[in-house]
């Protein structure tokens, strides 16, 4: 078979997610933010909140359409934190340098069943990139073994040395390099090998080996995170080019049958009572119709959809899990919870001693302030199975924005 006759395979795309920098200049001017117990320090600049999410996270989310496999890189484990939900790979370790926190990306990339063709390098501090900007230099990968998105300079450069200026360097051909960068994947991982060199990027190692390096139109909207007055500035950029957001709705019910010797769980919380309910987890209707609500709010199906009760490993489960999961699954779509409405229905127990405690659980769970948690109780007026005191039952609406998919 010659080459013109041989079947088309489409060349597969990693991506390096690099998180391993501290950023010094951004430490310096961010306040300190507790992280762990009782201590409150910085942390790297990719692990800030910008738009309710973690920097490094809305990084991932501008890779994944375009790309095959992330590969996230850092030790802080943060990481793992910030990207929990995502389609990307477990984070290997990082190195002392940058050059080594590439190679160890790399060669966790070889590992793969399908090692990449090509390889996208980017800065986890660079939260937003315009998808035209990652199509165009994967595009031109196909004619060049290495392709950088860059802006030429438009400012006058100035060399000073102690406060005084010593000449004007001249910007003709002068450009500013941006990521993520482009590269054959095989070239660009024996190059590491070959050469441990220092260098600010990764083009850089490709021109220093004598490799010719293309570029394509980059954006004035890939910030960098270098201080935290940049944090404002991506807060405007990225409010300019998200999609418009959408109002989602989702509805929740759920009912389960009182139980002997079971402790009674509602909205997470203990309630004192003879009995509890019965379910293959630990049955707390609260939890379970708000999971059903958010669920539905997203066109995810239901609860028995993510954890099936016909898997044993969800037998007396606490439901609280199943809400975080609701929760991440809201956040990994770039979405917010307005607010949630629960009710119980029950002739017995007294919900109202209980009502602000679950509140605040709820709340907890799905990483919300209070006021957008409601939960209130009603009888049945001795009406029905809950009249009879054969069970509770349970509704929950949400309401969510969501960015709109296009679809």
């Amino acid at each position: 078979m010659n080459a013109s006759s041989a079947p088309y395979r489409r060349k597969r795309v990693a991506a390096l997610l690099l998180a391993a920098g501290r950023g010094r200049r951004f430490a310096a001017s961010a306040p300190a933010t507790t992280h762990e117990k009782g201590a409150s320090q910085p942390i790297s600049k990719q692990f800030h909140t910008l738009r309710g999410l973690p920097v490094i996270r809305h990084a991932a989310l501008s890779l994944l359409p375009h790309v095959d496999v992330v590969q996230p890189v850092g030790s802080d484990p943060l990481l793992a934190e910030a990207l929990k939900g995502l389609d990307v790979l477990p984070p290997v370790d990082g190195g002392a340098e940058r050059h080594d926190s590439v190679r160890a990306g790399l060669d966790a990339l070889a590992q793969l069943p399908e090692p990449p063709d090509l390889v996208l390098v980017h800065d986890g501090a660079r939260p937003y990139v315009p998808a035209r900007v990652i199509t165009d230099t994967i595009a031109a990968l196909e004619q060049h073994k290495g392709v950088i998105p860059a802006l030429p300079v438009s400012d006058t450069l100035k060399k000073v040395e102690n406060d005084l200026i010593t000449g004007t360097v001249s910007r003709a051909g002068l450009w500013r390099a941006q990521t993520p960068q482009g590269f054959s994947f095989p070239l660009l991982r024996e190059l590491h090998h070959r050469h441990r060199t220092a260098l600010t990027d990764d083009a850089g190692l490709l021109e220093h080996a004598g490799h010719h390096v293309a570029i394509v139109m980059g954006s004035e909207d890939i910030i960098k995170l270098t201080v935290s007055e940049d944090l404002m500035r991506l807060d405007r950029v990225m409010d300019q080019n998200q999609p418009p957001m959408l109002p989602r709705v989702g509805l929740g019910y759920d009912v389960h049958a009182f139980a002997e010797n079971r402790k009674l769980i509602l909205c997470g919380i203990d309630i004192p009572h003879e009995r509890g309910l019965a379910g293959h987890s630990d049955a707390d209707v609260g939890i379970h119709t708000l999971c059903d609500a958010i669920y539905g709010a997203l066109a995810e199906g239901d609860i028995g959809r993510h954890f099936p009760p016909s898997d044993d490993k969800w037998r007396d489960m606490d439901s609280a899990r199943f809400l975080v999961h609701a929760g991440d699954l809201i956040r990994s779509k770039g979405g917010m919870l307005v607010n949630a409405d629960i009710t119980i229905i029950c002739e017995r127990p007294k919900i109202g001693p209980h009502a602000q405690a679950m509140r605040e659980r709820l709340a907890e769970l799905l990483k919300v302030n209070v006021s957008r948690i409601s939960v209130k109780a009603t009888t049945s007026e001795r009406l029905g199975f809950t009249g009879r005191e054969e069970g509770i039952a349970a509704t929950a609406a949400v309401s969510l924005m969501v960015p709109d998919s296009g679809e």
